[in-house]
C-alpha cells in the first residue's frame, strides 16, 4: 500500500494536479463545440511505471474523460481492462464521476465484476475487470484510477509475485502507443528503472517531449505530448500502429540478445525432445521422400494440416517457453507456437537443424528489441546454409511452405549463435498468379458458349481452393457454377470440372465451366454489342485488387494488399459473320515498378481476341506507389465498363 501511495503521489506531480483540480480541468477542457466530430475527450492519460530489479513492474494509470456526445456517454457508461491472471494483476483503485452542474458521484469500486474475457480460438484463461459508471449526459466526465502489476503475457507461472516478472528476468520493455480514437488533450508516461538497467527508446511517427534526470539510485524517464488528434484512416492503409505516434523502450541491449535468449529458455525446458511416437511418425510420414525439401515440406503439411488451431492453458509452457512437441501431438490442437514447435521437433527428429522463431502478424516490428510479437514460426537450416522460414500456422491446404501473406514481415529467430532483426523477402508475382482463359463462340442471335477456365499458384491457388475447402463436397458444383451466375443468371452451365482440391501439394488449381449464355450480347437491328465474359468480372473474387477503391487519388499512408500476384487474361471468341468493327476499346499500357497492366483487343481470322496483363508487384506499398497501382486496377477495371460494338 506504501508503494501504491508513493505512485500515486508521484502520478498527481506528473499530471500537475497539484495546480489544479479534477474539477476545473475538465470544467475548462473544451466541449463538443470544440471537438465537432468526437464523441469523447480524453483530457489527460497519465502512466506511471516503477521498474524493479527482477523486472517485476508496478503499473498506475490514471485518466480524465469527457463526454461530448450521447454516443460518447453510453460508450464510456461501461469501463473495463484485460488481464492475464497468470501474468498480471489489475485493481480499479478509484472512479469519479464530475457531472456538468458541478456534482461529484465516487463509484463504489468495490463493485468491480472481474470475469472471464470473451475468447475465440484461444482460451487462455484471459480475464476481464468491469466497472459500470451508468448513465452519462454530454458534458460529464469521468476518472479512473488503475493499478497492475506484472506482465501482458501468459508465463511459466511460479508462486506469488514470481509470477508477474517478465519472461526474460530483469528485463523490461513497453510499447507505448501515443494515439487513440478521441482527442488526448495530455498524455504523459513515466517510468523509472534501477540506475543499473539504463532504457533505450525511440519515439516514432511524431515528436514528444523527453527528460531524463537520476534520483534514489534509480533513472526516470518522462515523455509527454499534447493536442494529440485522432488520425483520420485510410482503405487498406497499414496497421495504425505503424503510422500514429508510438514509444518504444526497453532494457535489452539488442536483438541479438533476445534471440539467444529465445533459444536458450525453450532448449531448457526441453521444448523440442522427439518420443518414440513422434519418431514413428516422422518415419512414416518420410517414406519414399525425394529430397530435403520434399521431406521439409511433408512434414511442414502434415503440422499444418494434422494439428488442430486450438489455444487452451495447457500449464508450463505459455507464452514465450513452447509447449513440448509430445504434448501437441497427442493433443493434436494449439496455436501458432505448438504448431511450429511440433514441426521444430519433428523436422529435428528427421535430422535437420530446426528452432523457433517470433514475428508479428499485421504490423511492422521496429528496431528497438520491445517484443513486438504476436506470432511463432519455424525455420529450418538446409544444405545450402541457410535459414528457411516455415509457417504450419498459416499454409493449411496451401501450396506455399512460408505463407506470401506474410512477405515484408519482420521476424526474430532464435538460434543458438544469435540473430538479428531481419525481414521476409518480397515474394515473385508469378509465385502467386491467377490465369483466366477463354474460348467461345458467339452466334448472330447473341447467345454465347464456350468454355472459361481458371488457375492459380500460391496464394492464388489457396483463394481458389476455398470454393472447396470450406464447405461440403455436395456444393462444390454449385460453388464453381455461382461465379457464372451472380454475373449471368440466364447462363446454362453444361459442365464444370477441376483438379482434386484436397490433393492440393501435386498440383496447383485448376477450374473449368462449359456454358451457354443465351442474350450474352445485345442485339438491335444489324447491331450487336457485348463485354467479353473474360473481362465483364467473372472470378473478381480471386483478385483482391479489384476490390480496391480506386476514387482515393492519393494517400497519405502506406497501404497493404492481400499478396503480390500476377494476373493474366486471355479470350477468344469466334464472331459471327460482320461487317465491320465499329468500336473495340484501345489497347492500354501502364508501366510502373510497384504495379503494372497491358491488355487490349484484337480481331484475327474473324475472332476477337482479348489479352491483358496485371503485375502486382508486393504486399506492402509505400504512399508514392499508390499511382501506379491505381492505374493498374482503373485499366483492368476499365474494360468491363467499354463494351465491344459489332456490325453484322
Amino acid at each position: 500500500m506504501k508503494k501504491n501511495l508513493l505512485l500515486f503521489l508521484l502520478f498527481m506531480l506528473v499530471a500537475g494536479l497539484h495546480a489544479q483540480t479534477v474539477s476545473d480541468l475538465f470544467q475548462k477542457a473544451g466541449d463538443a463545440a470544440a471537438y465537432p466530430t468526437h464523441d469523447q475527450l480524453i483530457i489527460f492519460d497519465s502512466t506511471t511505471v516503477d521498474m524493479q530489479e527482477t523486472g517485476l513492474t508496478y503499473v498506475l494509470n490514471h485518466t480524465l474523460t469527457k463526454v461530448l456526445t450521447s454516443h460518447g456517454a453510453l460508450e464510456l457508461s461501461v469501463v473495463k481492462y484485460g488481464y492475464d491472471p497468470l501474468s498480471a494483476f489489475v485493481e480499479i483503485k478509484k472512479a469519479v464521476i464530475y457531472k456538468k452542474d458541478g456534482h461529484v458521484i465516487e463509484l463504489d469500486v468495490q463493485k468491480t465484476m472481474d470475469y472471464p474475457a470473451p475468447a475465440r480460438a484461444i482460451y487462455w484463461g484471459a480475464r476481464e475487470k468491469m466497472l459500470e459508471i451508468g448513465r452519462l449526459e454530454p458534458g460529464d466526465a469521468v476518472e479512473m484510477i488503475m493499478f497492475r502489476k506484472g506482465f501482458t503475457y501468459a508465463l511459466l507461472g511460479s508462486d506469488e509475485d514470481d509470477k508477474y516478472i517478465p519472461p526474460m528476468k530483469g528485463q523490461f520493455y513497453d510499447i507505448v502507443e501515443f494515439f487513440s480514437n478521441y482527442p488526448i488533450k495530455n498524455k504523459v508516461y513515466r517510468v523509472t528503472v534501477p540506475k543499473e538497467k539504463p532504457l533505450q527508446y525511440q519515439f516514432y511517427n511524431g515528436e514528444v517531449q523527453a527528460s531524463c534526470w537520476f534520483g534514489g539510485g534509480k533513472i526516470v524517464y518522462t515523455f509527454s505530448k499534447k493536442d494529440i488528434l485522432p488520425i483520420k484512416s485510410e482503405a487498406r492503409m497499414v496497421a495504425m500502429v505503424d503510422i500514429a505516434p508510438k514509444l518504444l523502450v526497453s532494457t535489452t541491449e539488442n536483438w541479438n540478445s533476445k534471440s539467444t535468449w529465445f533459444y536458450k529458455v525453450n532448449e531448457d525446458y526441453g521444448s523440442f525432445t522427439a518420443d518414440k511416437e513422434i519418431r514413428e511418425k516422422v518415419d512414416e510420414i518420410l517414406k519414399g521422400a525425394v529430397n530435403e525439401m520434399d521431406s521439409v515440406s511433408r512434414l511442414t503439411h502434415w503440422c499444418a494440416d494434422e494439428v488442430r488451431y486450438s489455444g487452451i492453458s495447457m500449464g508450463c509452457g505459455e507464452g514465450f517457453t513452447l509447449h513440448k512437441g509430445s504434448m501437441t501431438f497427442t493433443d493434436r490442437c494449439g496455436v501458432c507456437k505448438d504448431k511450429a514447435g511440433i514441426l521444430i521437433t519433428m523436422l529435428r527428429a528427421a535430422g535437420f537443424q530446426s528452432y523457433p522463431a517470433m514475428t508479428m502478424a499485421g504490423s511492422r516490428i521496429d528496431y528497438i528489441p520491445a517484443d513486438q510479437f504476436n506470432h511463432c514460426v519455424t525455420v529450418v537450416k538446409l544444405r545450402d546454409g541457410k535459414y528457411h522460414l516455415l509457417d504450419p500456422t498459416w499454409v493449411p491446404f496451401v501450396r506455399e511452405l512460408w505463407s506470401s501473406a506474410e512477405q515484408q514481415q519482420q521476424y526474430l529467430m532464435g538460434v543458438p549463435e544469435g540473430a538479428d532483426l531481419a525481414t521476409s523477402p518480397v515474394s515473385d508475382p508469378e509465385n502467386h498468379f491467377i490465369k483466366i482463359d477463354g474460348v467461345a463462340r458467339l452466334q448472330a442471335n447473341g447467345t454465347l458458349t464456350g468454355r472459361i477456365t481458371l488457375s492459380g499458384e500460391g496464394q492464388s491457388d489457396a483463394a481458389i481452393r476455398g470454393l472447396f475447402k470450406y464447405t461440403s463436397k455436395t456444393v462444390w458444383y454449385q460453388n464453381v457454377e455461382r461465379e457464372l451466375l451472380r454475373l449471368w443468371p440466364q447462363a446454362k452451365v453444361t459442365q464444370v470440372k477441376y483438379t482434386d482440391p484436397m490433393d492440393y501439394q501435386k498440383t496447383n488449381i485448376w477450374v473449368a465451366i462449359d456454358y451457354t449464355i443465351p442474350e450474352f450480347a445485345m442485339v438491335s437491328g444489324s447491331m450487336m454489342m457485348f463485354t467479353p465474359l473474360s473481362t465483364g468480372g467473372i472470378f473478381r473474387n480471386f483478385q483482391p485488387q479489384l476490390s480496391f477503391d480506386t476514387g482515393i487519388k492519393e494517400r497519405k499512408y502506406a497501404f497493404r494488399d492481400r499478396c503480390s500476384r500476377n494476373v493474366t487474361i486471355n479470350e477468344s471468341i469466334e464472331l459471327p459473320a460482320i461487317k465491320k468493327v465499329i468500336r473495340i476499346p484501345e489497347l492500354i499500357t501502364k508501366p510502373g515498378e510497384a504495379a503494372s497492366y497491358q491488355g487490349g483487343y484484337t480481331v484475327t481470322n474473324g475472332s476477337l481476341i482479348f489479352s491483358g496483363k496485371s503485375v502486382f508487384g508486393k504486399r506492402l506499398y509505400d504512399p508514392q506507389d499508390w499511382p501506379e497501382f491505381k492505374a493498374a486496377v482503373d485499366a483492368q477495371s476499365g474494360f468491363t465498363e467499354q463494351p465491344v460494338i459489332i456490325e453484322l
